[in-house]
C-alpha cells in the first residue's frame, strides 16, 4: 500500500491510499472554497452520564446533490469536488462539516472507490483489503491525537438511513469521549470479570459458536452471528477468532480473510428481502477499544468487532424507532434472531 498525504484548498488533510507503490498523486485543489465557521460543542448530560455534540454549522452541509455535482467523485469532465485527482482507489479527507474538531476530536470521510455507481458490496476483495488498510492506518493515527478517546470507522448506506451523498463512502469519528455504547460494554466486561474471572466477549463468542443456531458465516479466522438479543431486524456481529483491542491488532491471516467474509455478508444483506427489492440500507461499524491513553485493563479486555444491521424489517417496511426505542431506549424486535440467521444462511452465494 502507498499512502500519499496532501492538502485541500482550505487546508484540510487529504490522503490517497493506493495498492501500487508506483502510484503518483500530484493534483492540486484549486477551488475557491468559502470559509465554514465550525461551531462544534460537546455538552455533558449528567442525568444520562452521556455527551452530546452540538453542531449548528452542519445544517448547511451538502444535501442530496445530483450525480453530476457529487463532491466525492474525482475531478474530471469540467467538475471538481473534494478529490482533486482525476481518479483514485481509496481516499480519506477531513470532513468539511465535522461533528468534532478543533482539538476535541476529528471527523473524516472515507471514499471506497471513484465509481459513483458502485457499492461496498460490489468492490473486489483487493479493494476491500485496501479499505481495511486505510481504516487501520487512520485508527493508528487518530488514536495518537490529543483529545481523542475512541475511533469509530463506519458506513451509513441508503437514503432510508439518512445518507445525503449517494457515492460509496464511509466516515471515521475520532470521539473526544468514550461513547455510551462502549461505556456500557466496559461496565459489563468489568462486572463479568469480577464475577467469573473470564472475558465476557470470549464467553459470548464461544456460546454462539457452540450453539450454532445464530451463526451466519464462519471461517478459520472470523465468526459472524446474529446476537441472541439482537435489537435490529437483521443484525450481524463479526468477530475475529483471536481477540484484539482494535484494527491495529489484527494479524496477517485475519486481514487476508476479512474481505471475502465481509463482502459475502454485504451481498447476503442485499439478497435477504428478495431479488425485486432495492439495495438494503444498513449501518456497519467497527467497535474498538478506547485509545491507548485510556485504561489499559479495559483495552486488554475489549474485543474488536464489526456490527452490521439494517432498519428494513420486511419488503417495503422499515423498523422505525418509535416510543419505546426513542423515548426509553428499550428495543422491541419484530424478527427473531434465529429466523434472521436462518434467512441469512439461505441467501449465501452459490
Amino acid at each position: 500500500m502507498k499512502k500519499t498525504p496532501t492538502r485541500l484548498a482550505d487546508g484540510r488533510e487529504l490522503i490517497y491510499y493506493d495498492s501500487r507503490d508506483d502510484a503518483v498523486r500530484t493534483a492540486v485543489d484549486r477551488r475557491p472554497l468559502p470559509h465554514v465557521e465550525i461551531t462544534t460543542q460537546t455538552r455533558y448530560d449528567p442525568l444520562r452520564d452521556q455527551h452530546v455534540a452540538v453542531t449548528a454549522h452542519r445544517q448547511s452541509r451538502t444535501y442530496h446533490p445530483p450525480a453530476d455535482a457529487c463532491p466525492l467523485c474525482p475531478t474530471r469532465d469540467g467538475r471538481s469536488g473534494e478529490i482533486p485527482d482525476d481518479g483514485y482507489e481509496v481516499a480519506v479527507f477531513e470532513n468539511r462539516f465535522p461533528s468534532f474538531a478543533g482539538g476535541r476530536g476529528r471527523c473524516e470521510v472515507v471514499c471506497f472507490t471513484d465509481d459513483h455507481e458502485a457499492s461496498f458490496a460490489s468492490l473486489t476483495e483487493e479493494r476491500a483489503a485496501l479499505v481495511l488498510a486505510a481504516w487501520t492506518d487512520r485508527t493508528a493515527e487518530l488514536s495518537r491525537l490529543p483529545g481523542v478517546a475512541q475511533v469509530y470507522c463506519f458506513e451509513n448506506r441508503g437514503a432510508e438511513i439518512g445518507v445525503t451523498l449517494a457515492h460509496p463512502h464511509g466516515q471515521i469519528y475520532a470521539y473526544p469521549f468514550v461513547t455510551p455504547h462502549t461505556a456500557d460494554a466496559l461496565r459489563a466486561l468489568a462486572a463479568h470479570r469480577a464475577r467469573t474471572g473470564e472475558n465476557l466477549f470470549d464467553t459470548v463468542l464461544a456460546r454462539e459458536r457452540a450453539e450454532g443456531t445464530r451463526v451466519v458465516l464462519e471461517t478459520d479466522h472470523w465468526t459472524a452471528f446474529v446476537p441472541h438479543a439482537a435489537r435490529w431486524p437483521y443484525e450481524v456481529h463479526l468477530y475475529p477468532r483471536r481477540r484484539v483491542a482494535d484494527l491495529t491488532g489484527l494479524d496477517d491471516a485475519a486481514r487476508a480473510g476479512f474481505p471475502g467474509v465481509y463482502l459475502e455478508l454485504l451481498r447476503r444483506f442485499d439478497r435477504v428481502f428478495g431479488p425485486d427489492q432495492p439495495p438494503t440500507p444498513y449501518i456497519a461499524g467497527w467497535h474498538q477499544a478506547p485509545t491507548g491513553r485510556r485504561d489499559d485493563a479495559a483495552r486488554a479486555d475489549f474485543a474488536l468487532h464489526l456490527e452490521l444491521f439494517t432498519i428494513r424489517r420486511a419488503s417495503g417496511k422499515l423498523k422505525h424507532l418509535a416510543g419505546s426505542e426513542s423515548g426509553m431506549g428499550a428495543f422491541i424486535n419484530d424478527v427473531s434472531p434465529e429466523a434472521a440467521a436462518r434467512r441469512l444462511r439461505e441467501v449465501a452465494s452459490a
